[in-house]
């Protein structure tokens, strides 16, 4: 939590500095608001965040058992974030049967709001994210997987295997300026991990990045 710290004591200066030197100043006023507003903002996003982890890991253990039909939320999930996509200049491209796994639905709609996010997010202007659903067969059975293509810069190999970890980021500076955590991706983990699947990420940089998600479905 030790970023946490740092932002209450950033936050503790600029109030100091408007009961003080910029008391009798509006221009210098208006400025050190809008950066409270914006740490008060991240401060707020990180505990929901931390929150949630933490109700996720309770939970890891009670696997769920609630029928979700995949296509259906996924398109969902799209429709939620068109309005980001479109003032990017994206389009997100869902192919794939309906399939139902058992599961958790909000966490499940949590998991793949996240990937299509990040992938907006993180991917190039203009580019077409794509959502992918086919069947697989793995060790522990029938499971279905859930792929989330972009077009982005893609991620060095050597990052890849710390991405679940909490507050990593592969690029800090670039990642609090567009308001994240460093938590979106260890609570999809502990989530997938409470659904008995997994999460795999393949990454070529200079041609994107592949998230995939597996789940059983029995």
């Amino acid at each position: 939590m030790s970023r946490t710290s740092c932002e209450l004591t950033a936050l503790m200066g600029f109030i100091e500095t408007l009961k003080h030197a910029a008391r009798d100043d509006p221009k210098a006023r208006d400025m050190f608001l809008g950066i409270m507003e914006t740490e008060a903002g991240r401060m707020n996003r990180l505990v929901r965040d931390l929150l949630q982890l933490s109700r996720v890991e309770a939970e890891e253990r009670v696997r769920p058992k609630e029928p979700v039909e995949l296509r259906g939320l996924l398109e969902r999930v799209i429709s939620s974030l068109r309005g980001m996509a479109e003032k990017e200049g994206d389009r997100v491209e869902l192919t794939g049967d309906p399939v139902t796994v058992p599961g958790d639905h909000d966490q499940l709609v949590q998991v793949f709001t996240n990937l299509v996010e990040n992938a907006l997010k993180y991917g190039k202007s203009g580019q077409v994210v794509r959502v992918t659903l086919s069947a697989e067969e793995t060790v522990r059975g029938p499971a279905v997987r859930v792929e989330v293509a972009d077009q982005g810069e893609g991620i060095d190999p050597i990052h890849i295997p710390r991405l679940t970890e909490r507050f990593y980021r592969v690029d800090s500076h670039r990642s609090r300026e567009m308001g994240g955590t460093g938590l979106g991706l260890a609570i999809v983990k502990h989530i997938v991990s409470r659904h008995r699947g997994w999460l795999r990420v393949d990454s070529v940089v200079g041609e994107g990045s592949r998230f995939s998600v597996v789940l059983p479905l029995g």
